[in-house]
């Protein structure tokens, strides 16, 4: 293993760790350079059994022995070590939760490539909060959707939270961006033979009891952003707009939860 210990912050390879709350990081497409952060031991094995490669690892002394056996396949990538205070002055916190690696992302399949055999799918659309995407993408790993699709708009997955909230499933998850619904999102999802199911308040909507009892065979389920919901592009793309009954004067459920409901009602009925 290449450990080299952190005398200084002026190392080019420590760029990848600078200043990690950012509010620039929180871009709504890939960040520049192909890289994604992975926080904790647990998440970077999950991250290398799926198949990611890693740049480099930051690290406390003390966490190097739960490290050492995950990057045996990769002697060659460096591993930095330092004290907790100069790695809080890297990366803007306290670094409470083992490591953090920088990944090389993966590419992204081609949405019919990755749809072909999913008859469940969970679209994104325009969602800004990225512990929002890493609570579904928990669902769907949990509840048994096949594959995620996310929009142009929609925040990055592999967003340092997104993967932490998400403990870890977005990178094990099939996932890949899909195009605007301008841009032809619908016909794609419909040559892929999916039915688009819009999960939104709308006097036409069925209600998710009525849609799960007798649900098509493949199935798109559309959630949209926080607050605004979904655009009016995305329920005009719809075959169907699907609403959960609701009491006591609530409208609706946050998006991870509606998520949560929406997959529970249909994870008996899937071909």
């Amino acid at each position: 293993m290449d450990v080299r210990p952190i005398d200084s912050l002026d190392d080019p390879a420590l760029a990848d760790y600078s200043r990690l709350t950012d509010v620039a990081l929180r871009r709504v497409t890939e960040p520049a350079g192909g890289l994604y952060i992975a926080e904790s031991t647990k998440v970077i094995g999950r991250a290398l059994a799926a198949g990611h490669r890693p740049r480099s690892v930051l690290l406390q002394e003390q966490w190097l022995s739960d490290v050492e056996p995950l990057l045996a396949p990769f002697p060659d990538v460096p591993v930095f070590v330092g004290d907790a205070p100069l790695l809080e002055q890297l990366t803007g916190y306290h670094l409470h939760r083992g490591a953090l690696a920088a990944m090389h992302r993966p590419a992204l399949p081609a949405v019919p490539e990755l749809v072909a055999d999913a008859s469940r799918v969970v679209v994104l659309d325009g969602l800004v909060d990225h512990t929002n995407v890493g609570a579904i993408f928990r669902s769907v790993a949990g509840l048994g959707a096949d594959a995620v699709l996310v929009t142009p708009t929609c925040a990055d997955p592999l967003y340092r939270r997104s993967v932490r909230v998400s403990m870890g499933t977005v990178l094990q998850v099939p996932w890949t961006r899909l195009p605007d619904w301008k841009a032809g999102a619908a016909e794609l999802l419909h040559a892929s033979g999916f039915h688009i199911a819009a999960l939104a308040l709308s006097d036409d909507a069925v209600t998710l009891d009525a849609f799960a009892a007798d649900p098509p065979e493949r199935v798109a389920i559309v959630m949209g952003a926080e607050g605004d919901g979904l655009s009016r592009r995305a329920l005009a793309a719809a075959d169907t707009v699907v609403t959960i009954p609701m009491r006591h004067g609530v409208d609706s459920l946050n998006v991870a939860s509606a998520s949560a409901v929406a997959l529970w009602a249909l994870r008996n009925v899937r071909p």
